[in-house]
């Protein structure tokens, strides 16, 4: 890249505007920036970074201080520079924050944010192309192909940075050469591999554990064997100790199957002659039972002979329980009849005389109802017409139902509309009062709206104000305590003032006491035959006496003189410090600090007034626009109701007056056919009555007559079935028939009785009590406490059974999984061979990348790639070094392996190339170290550069350090700068050096003054 144009306004120590004309000083090639201590040289390299990159280099980084003290308060600070790189040609704009003189700001200042602009020259026209801080550094910086660390170390090279790596140990040139070539991923290489040799461990311990885990489980399943552990492998030997508790577990397996056959052999002897005993002792129970019951059925036998008499007896009159039943049920139904047909002639009597549909009508035969006993007879005719008269007048009236439905409706819905009616008048009076005082509001409204809008209309700047009279108070408080501060320094700074005065003037005094006994100090460190240091002679003839407070003179002014420097360092120290402290002060002064606390306070509460005030207002008259919107939406709507309340009265009026028509004409038509009544369905309702009545009369005279045929039918085949059944008469069978729970109970007891007698009889015929009496009869009996024994003795035999057969199952179940423990164990054992070669493998890799192992040199790889770039340095310096010492010495990379075991491959040696001998560089000279130092950060920022990418420098500035050459060695110098410039590069020197001032005829000279500092351009073409 190349500068070509740097414009400077009000940045560091320049007031003013300064512009610098790098094409103009690069058509030298080679240009001097020099100026008083002070003046800001480096303020000239901090403008350029900063323009670039927006921030400086090193401790100067604090953007806050980038602000000229010498500019006017309204000067704004800003640096611009154009430049070109790749091709494209740039211009980039910078103003870092500062804060503004301003009317309403806080103190009278307000905060200038940073900001950028980058442009770009294309077609002979300035192009925008970032506004944006962040965006127009990411631009540069890919334009560039550097970031700003290493712009500074590439760019302008720190000459002091690399004296200090020319003579640094490994370990620090390892971090300064990381942090130039990134070779962070190399670390990140090595932090892998430690990571996947970590992790192929963790899995060759996981295996372990699982084997281990395998053994383990191989042990505790054969615990329950109790094997004898003599002669038994161990751990260290798995496979076998895992046959060997296979072979034992075998071996135990088959002892406790035999252990259990034996005892279930004995479990079933037991078991046996327990179930023999059992068979004796039942069939004896048996046999007392089966006597006890033959007894009680002997005398039950009389009994229930008595009951199979009375029973046959119901049996037999139970043939003719149908009969008897049959007149039982026809006498009962002729009586019900007769009831029936008595009560349906009293209602038709009734009827008739009250109702008038049956006026005249002449329906009970009175005559012969005398004649006929209890019932009445009815005419059957004239109830017969009556009826069909009455059932055609009810169908015509059914038939007009549907008409007086009609009329109700009609009459509903007039009243219906009525009241509708009514409501919508009400409604329209009650809608014009609403919509006059929606009216109202919304006037009252609109009328108070607009003194809100003056108020809110300030809100945003109240709320300025108030927060600028907050960070006021904020401030007074600060300047309150700075100036405390700024007190209690200054009595500290005056206190070391006089301790600095009082010591030095002691040292004076001192120092005179000694010089006045100088000769005497010299002539006691005289001694025979050595020259004396002032005049040579190895004689002393007339040496001075000594005074024999000489040498305490001499400590004590030596202590005196520490003393005072120490006083002097630290007067200064707090001079620096009050400086600060006076600085801090009047910044905060100029802020607005010096206003008085009360003031500051009362000017903040007054400004959250303002504030709240406006904040309300702006609060209020949004409720106030929003409940206007709401009236005038509700007033559209009230001036839409009124008029549709008056069209619905104009079309409810004309409905009602037709509903009225058709509701009279109905009423006339339907009024005939109720006769009398109050409804069609009154009168409807009151036949259906008439009518049951006349139905009812009738079919109770037709039951009278069906019921007296029936009873006499019923008689007649009762009289004939009575002498079959063997009976005389009706009452003898009535006599004989049982209740039927009676009968059933005696027919119950009867067949119980049969039934023991024959389940008694079958007992006793059965082989078991048969063989019970054969064995009581000879006395063989079965104890209960010998049965008691038995049981105890089986239940023992076969508890002992259960157990050995569990313990022959656990063993077999336990050698099949030592089976497959085993064979889970080869399986393991094999599949982690793999795994344990690459354990080995990856934790060789790792620790050889990490400086370990096999590696001698103990260079970790990170190491390893950073002494190749150290080489490249070395080499790329070299040439330089050459020509600056006249061919005698070169730097050389060397990988010589360090002491006591540190890590090597970063090492530097100088070669001597008069000699031929090596040496290391801290031997130098201090001519010879920067010249060395020097071809070193040149070198250095060559290979950076062409790691970056191949980057195009074409401007570089060399900083410091060129007063410590001498004339030749100044010239071999320039002359290798000079060298720099093949190719169209520009370098640009910062030095105090005179004969560079008389060699470089094209400078920028730094002039400093009370004012701030200005730059001149000079190209004077002497050499």
């Amino acid at each position: 890249m190349r500068i070509h144009r740097l414009e400077i306004s009000a940045f560091g120590p320049f007031a003013g505007t300064e512009r610098i004309d790098f094409d103009r000083l690069s058509a030298h090639g080679l240009f001097l920036l020099n100026g008083a201590t002070g003046a800001g040289k480096t303020s000239v390299l901090d403008a350029i970074c900063f323009a670039l990159y927006g921030s400086v280099p090193g401790a100067r980084q604090d953007g806050k201080r980038l602000r000229s003290d010498h500019a006017e308060a309204a000067a704004e600070p800003r640096v611009t520079c154009e430049f070109s790189a790749k091709g494209r040609h740039f211009e980039v704009s910078r103003a870092p924050a500062w804060d503004k003189p301003s009317a309403r700001g806080k103190n009278g200042f307000t905060l200038q944010q940073a900001n950028t602009l980058l442009r770009e020259r294309v077609d002979g026209a300035w192009v925008e192309k970032s506004g944006r801080n962040d965006e127009a550094g990411a631009e540069i910086a890919d334009v560039l192909g550097m970031n700003r660390d290493q712009f500074t170390r590439v760019v302008m090279l720190p000459q002091g940075d690399f004296a200090a790596f020319l003579r640094s140990k490994a370990s620090d040139r390892l971090e300064l050469l990381q942090s130039l070539f990134g070779t962070q991923r190399f670390e990140a290489v090595e932090q892998e591999l430690s990571r996947q040799a970590q992790a192929a461990k963790a899995e060759v311990a996981s295996l372990n554990t699982k084997l281990d885990l395998l053994l383990a489980q191989a042990e505790s399943e054969t615990a329950a064997l109790e094997l004898d552990p003599a002669g038994a492998p161990g751990r260290d030997q798995p496979d076998a100790l895992l046959a060997w508790l296979d072979e034992a577990a075998a071996t135990a397996a088959d002892g406790r199957r035999t252990a259990a056959a034996t005892a279930e052999k004995q479990a079933a002897d037991h078991a046996s002659l327990l179930e023999a005993a059992n068979a004796r002792a039942n069939r004896h129970a048996k046999l007392a039972a089966a006597e006890l019951r033959r007894i009680d059925a002997d005398a039950a036998a009389p009994v229930l002979a008595d009951q199979a008499g009375t029973l046959g007896l119901h049996r037999q009159a139970e043939v003719l329980g149908g009969q008897l039943r049959a007149v039982e049920s026809a006498a009962a139904a002729e009586d019900l009849a007769g009831t029936a047909l008595a009560e349906a002639a009293r209602r038709l009597r009734s009827a008739a005389l009250t109702d008038t549909e049956l006026a005249g009508q002449d329906l009970i035969d009175a005559g012969e109802g005398d004649a006929a006993g209890p019932h009445a007879p009815l005419d059957s005719a004239a109830v017969r017409s009556t009826l069909a008269r009455l059932r055609s007048l009810h169908a015509v009236l059914t038939e007009r139902l549907p008409d007086e439905s009609r009329l109700i409706g009609l009459t509903d819905r007039g009243r219906r509309l009525r009241q509708q009616l009514q409501e919508l008048e009400t409604g329209r009076g009650t809608g014009a009062a609403a919509l006059a005082a929606l009216r109202s509001e919304s006037a009252a409204l609109s009328a108070g709206i607009r003194p809100l809008e003056e108020v809110a209309a300030e809100v945003q700047l109240r709320t300025k104000e108030a927060t600028a009279a907050d960070e006021l108070v904020t401030i007074v408080g600060r300047f309150l305590a700075a100036e405390a501060g700024c007190s209690a320094i200054s009595e500290q700074h005056a206190a070391a003032r006089n301790v600095h005065q009082d010591r030095r003037q002691h040292w004076l005094d001192l120092r005179e006491q000694r010089l006045t006994n100088a000769a005497a100090e010299l002539a006691t460190q005289l001694l025979a035959g050595v020259p004396c240091p002032v005049c040579g002679s190895p004689e002393h003839p007339a040496p001075a006496p000594a005074a024999a407070s000489a040498l305490a003179v001499a400590e004590a002014e030596e202590a005196a003189q520490l003393a005072s420097d120490m006083a002097e360092e630290a007067f200064a120290a707090l001079g620096r410090d009050l400086a600060d402290a006076h600085q801090n002060v009047a910044v905060l002064a100029a802020q607005g600090g010096s206003t008085p606390p009360g003031e500051a306070r009362a000017e903040a509460a007054l400004a959250r007034e303002r504030a709240d005030e406006a904040g309300r207002a702006a609060t209020d008259l949004a409720a106030s626009r929003a409940r206007l919107a709401e009236l005038e939406a509700a007033i559209a709507a009230a001036d839409r109701a009124q008029a549709d309340a008056a069209a619905g009265i104009a079309q409810t009026q004309s409905t009602i007056a037709e509903i009225d028509e058709q509701a009279a004409a109905l009423e006339r038509a339907l009024d005939k056919l109720r006769a009398g009544h109050a409804t069609l369905e009154q009168r409807i309702a009151a036949l259906a009555s008439t009518t049951a009545v006349l139905e009812h009369a009738h079919a109770a005279q037709s039951a009278v007559e069906q019921a007296a045929a029936r009873t006499a039918e019923a008689r007649r085949q009762l009289e004939q079935a009575l002498p079959a059944a063997g009976f005389s008469t009706e009452t003898a069978a009535r006599e004989a028939l049982l209740p039927a729970p009676v009968a059933t109970r005696l027919e119950t007891a009867i067949r119980a009785g049969q039934d023991e007698a024959a389940r008694i009889q079958e007992l006793f015929a059965g082989e078991d009590l048969a063989l019970a009496a054969a064995e009581r009869a000879a006395g063989d009996l079965v104890s209960d406490a010998a049965l008691e024994e038995l049981r105890t003795e089986s239940a023992a035999a076969d508890r002992k059974a259960r157990e050995a057969l569990l313990a022959a199952g656990l063993a077999e179940n336990s050698r099949r999984t030592l089976g497959r423990i085993a064979g889970d164990y080869a399986e393991l054992a094999a599949a982690g061979r793999e795994p344990r070669d690459r354990a080995a493998l990856l934790a060789a890799v790792a620790d050889a990348a990490k400086g370990g192992g096999d590696n001698t040199y103990r260079m970790s790889l990170n190491s390893y790639v950073l002494a190749a770039r150290l080489e490249q340095v070395a080499v790329a310096a070299s040439e330089r070094l050459i020509g600056m010492s006249d061919g005698r010495y070169t730097l050389q990379h060397t990988d010589a392996k360090a002491a006591r075991g540190a890590k090597s491959g970063l090492g530097l040696e100088v070669v001597d190339e008069w000699t031929g001998q090596r040496r290391d560089t801290a031997t130098l000279s201090g001519g010879e170290s920067f010249m060395a130092s020097l071809a070193l950060a040149l070198g250095l920022a060559d290979v950076v550069q062409h790691e970056s990418g191949g980057v195009d420098i074409e401007t570089l500035f060399v900083d410091e350090g060129f007063g410590s050459l001498d004339e030749q060695a100044l010239e071999q110098v320039m002359d290798a700068l000079e060298g720099l410039r093949d190719g169209g590069r520009v370098v640009g020197l910062v030095s105090h050096v005179a004969e560079m001032k008389q060699r470089i005829g094209t400078q920028l000279q730094v002039v400093k003054g009370r004012s701030g500092s200005t730059l001149h351009i000079s190209d004077d073409t002497r050499v």
